[in-house]
């Protein structure tokens, strides 16, 4: 793990446990920096990012970097994966129409990367010169 007093960047297991210990490692930043105001947001990014790189890389390594410069917070997650994030076709769901059987849960999905793309100032991924990609969001404290 290496950190300073305004960068966490933390290599991490891509497990369903990771999204919550990103969120933990995010709230103890946010408070310093006196942020909190905008944790939800921050939690709901950093959870996103996280499970498509569990999704892309399951049981392999990721990286998760919450930091922040003059103007923003950065939240970014490094997978192996080259594939480029694909946000999903919005559908209209209701509860009539959403399927929650156990055979089509996972089917419920896709809307990560619209959400993060509403939420944050500025988002994208840029590959990795050492492979693998970095998928990130820009707050605005």
């Amino acid at each position: 793990m290496m950190t300073t007093p305004d960068c966490l960047l933390i290599p991490m297991l891509a497990s369903k446990a990771a999204p919550g210990l990103a969120r933990t490692l995010a709230k103890t930043r946010l408070h310093n920096w006196g942020f909190m105001h905008i944790s939800d947001d921050a939690f709901l990014i950093a959870s996103e990012l996280i499970t498509n790189a569990v999704a892309a890389t399951p049981g392999k390594e990721i990286r998760f970097q919450f930091s922040r410069d003059i103007a923003d917070v950065l939240i970014a997650v490094w997978d192996g994966s080259t594939a480029q994030p694909q946000a999903r076709p919005m559908a209209d769901v209701t509860l009539d129409t959403l399927d929650v059987s156990e055979q089509h849960w996972d089917d419920n999905g896709g809307r990560g990367l619209p959400i993060v793309a509403a939420l944050a100032a500025e988002c994208g991924h840029t590959p990795d010169p050492s492979g693998g990609k970095w998928v990130w969001a820009r707050l605005k404290p």
